[in-house]
Order: structure tokens, then sequence, then C-alpha cells
């Protein structure tokens, strides 16, 4: 049912400065795996296997990182170093990649429009990758969660958690009717309000499953702040013609685009994960 999946990578990554002065921001490692592969990943683990990245200027090691590299494979063969290479030969081979530009940098609504030419006439999932969920032991992945929603319901499906009022300010936010099991058919959605404006602490991640109507959402969305282009207020404007769903997911996430996000998951990933061999 749904087979394609969207990274928008063409953000500059300013918050990581000057690590990001030249390597994009998705390809600082969590330990020993660049973040970018960790969503490559959820999305396989969730059954899409059409992988299509909006990227930008500088955005060039993203592109050869799922590709070949012989040269590299040439020179480590026979040696012990050939399976710490397996996890991402395994991606390329077993999956379709496939990359455009986002020319202007006009927020995240404009880049995913950026993307329609990869995605078509298609349901198709986001995944912003300096947002890090791991599942808890035993769990499927975020995606994988939201995948079963959107079977139930088969309309657009946004992630979300609680976050202290005091954090709001930096997200998108939603309101709407409590389904139970985490489940919130959404009625409203404000972009990054004050505290005391926020209809509620439900805030939403980059984790995204879209109908293909949201194109036309977009290209029919003013820009707003800074001259931007919000995915929210497309996902809203479906919202209000029909049905939109929030998932409250099983499972961590770390907000990799700051500094102490990526500390934190950093450290949790090599005390529970690296160390384990897992």
């Amino acid at each position: 049912m749904i087979s394609k999946c969207l990274f928008p990578v063409a953000g500059y990554g300013s918050r990581f400065l000057p690590a990001t002065k030249a390597m994009p921001k998705e390809m600082l490692p969590i330990v020993n795996k660049p973040l970018v592969q960790y969503g490559v990943e959820e999305a396989v683990e969730a059954g899409l296997n059409d992988m299509g990245f909006v990227t930008g200027r500088g955005k060039r090691a993203i592109v050869d990182h799922f590709d070949m590299s012989y040269e590299l494979e040439k020179e480590i063969a026979g040696s012990g170093k050939e399976a710490m290479l397996e996890p991402v030969t395994n991606l390329i081979e077993q999956n379709d990649f496939a990359f455009t530009r986002q020319v202007h940098m006009k927020g995240l609504g404009h880049a995913i429009l950026s993307g329609k030419n990869l995605m078509g006439d298609n349901p198709f999932a986001v995944i912003l990758a300096d947002d890090l969920c791991i599942p808890e032991p035993g769990d499927i992945g975020v995606l994988a969660q939201m995948v079963e929603i959107y079977k139930q319901f088969r309309c657009s499906v946004v992630a979300i958690q609680e976050v202290p009022m005091d954090e709001v300010h930096k997200y998108g936010v939603i309101d709407g009717q409590d389904m139970g099991n985490g489940i919130f058919r959404v009625s409203d959605m404000v972009e990054k309000p004050a505290k005391e404006d926020a209809p509620t602490n439900l805030a939403i991640i980059g984790r995204y499953i879209l109908t293909p109507d949201i194109f036309d959402k977009i290209a029919d969305t003013q820009p707003g702040k800074n001259g931007e282009v919000q995915i929210t207020d497309a996902i809203m404007k479906q919202a209000q013609q029909g049905c939109v769903i929030a998932y409250k997911f099983r499972g961590k996430r770390f907000d990799c685009g700051s500094i102490d996000g990526f500390v934190e998951a950093t450290n949790y990933v090599y005390d529970n994960i690296y160390k384990q061999g897992l």
C-alpha cells in the first residue's frame, strides 16, 4: 500500500556549525552510523523500499553514502572491516534511491512539494532524519506503527508526543478528539504557538504519512513567517476537508537537530544498542 518514503534533507544544519559547514547534518554519526541511515532503516522496517531525497547544495555526501564505493570495498576486501559496510550495502542493493533538489529554501512544506516528482500520485511517508526514533525492545519502529494506523483510517497520519508547555513554541501542536490507544482525530493545528496560545502540549515530530492530495494543498498554501511554506497549514486543510489522524507513538525520540539531543542520542545508542551488539 505504501512503498515510498521522502527525506527532506536540504537544510543547512546551522545549529551544528562549524561541523556542518562542509558536511550535511544528516550525515552526523550516532556512534558509527549517520542519522540518515537510521531513517532509511526505519522506512525499510515499515515495508517501504522506494526512497526519495530532496537535497540541496553541499549535500553530495548523502548521495554518495547510498551508492557503492568500489575503491573502499577493494581496499578493505578480505579484512574484518567488510562486515562493517554490510548494513548500508544491503540497503543499497535491496531498495531504490532517487534524488532531487530544493533550489530555494522555503520551509518544510516547500521541500515536500519539491519531492512530488519522486512520490507521484501515491500515499507516502516522510522522515525528518534529525528526529531519531528508537523503538522499545521487541517493538516495531515508529513508522511501522504509523503504517498500521494508515491501513485503518486511509488518511494522513502525523506522529505526536507530549512535550513540556515551555517547549511548545518549537513545534507544530495539535488538538483533536481522543479516540483511545494514542489516536487523535485532528481538529486544529498551530505552528510554533506561544505557551499561552497552545491548545495542547501534543507536538508533531518528524514522521508523517501523507496522501497525495497534500501536494495541491501545499501549492495553495501561502508562505508564512520568514517566507516559509508550513506543512502544518497544508495538513490542516486536509483535516478541515476530510480526516487527519495524530498518533502518540511508542518508543523514544531524540531531537538530534539540537546539540543536547544529539549527545543524549549518542549516549543512549552506545549504551543500549552498540555495546549490546544489536
